[in-house]
């Protein structure tokens, strides 16, 4: 008697439903991806160049210890209050002469900052800080410096300094772009957000 042969299965089909399943869940997955905090970083120095000298009223210090507790210019302070204190402190245009404020509206004291390009936020922390709080301060320091900018940006120009920049990017604006842009730098060259982050204390 002769033998049958066993029936082959054409598995070609299966190739094609496999490949179909596998494009269908790259389309509907979606990949979760990190987000960080937007940040430009100062071009790199030149080691020759001499840092220059800072007065000590410039100098604004703002430091988290380990504790999460927030202390400005060596004194406690709640997190609400710090955009407020940085405001004082960036506006305060106390400075004579050349280093004299024609727009700032503070209270012009002279044991303040000079005036808002001379002032320099300082932002310290512990090691052991709490990684939510020192971004929560860090938040409220560059928040400060976008309140002076919208009030000088609708002072000047009768619009928001954050307007000013979604006007920039986009793409349906109608206006003069480049004519924006110096507008922004000008406002930007009034107050310069400088915010020193120094190195993590043990």
């Amino acid at each position: 008697m002769a033998r049958r042969s066993a029936p082959e299965v054409n598995a070609g089909s299966m190739a094609d439903i496999a490949f179909l399943l596998l494009i269908f869940f790259l389309v509907t997955t979606t990949i979760e991806t990190d987000s960080g905090i937007s940040r430009k970083l100062p071009p790199p120095q030149e080691e020759d160049i001499v840092p220059p000298v800072l007065k000590e009223k410039n100098i604004f210090v703002v430091e988290l210890n380990k504790n999460n507790d927030l202390l400005v210019e060596e004194s406690p302070m709640q997190l609400e209050e710090l955009r407020e204190a940085a405001v004082k402190f960036l506006d305060n245009g106390g400075g004579v002469g050349d280093e004299a404020c024609d727009y700032c509206q503070g209270d012009r004291s002279t044991s303040s900052s000079d005036n808002p390009t001379k002032a320099v936020i300082s932002l310290r922390n512990n090691r052991e800080t709490n990684y939510a709080t020192y971004i929560a301060v860090q938040n409220e320091l560059v928040a400060a410096y976008t309140t002076l900018r919208n009030r000088e940006a609708e002072r000047l120009f009768g619009k928001s300094f954050v307007q000013m920049e979604k006007d920039l990017k986009d793409v349906n604006y109608s206006g003069n772009k480049e004519a924006l842009k110096e507008d922004i730098k000008k406002i930007q060259f009034m107050f310069p957000e400088k915010l020193s982050e120094a190195e993590p204390k043990k």
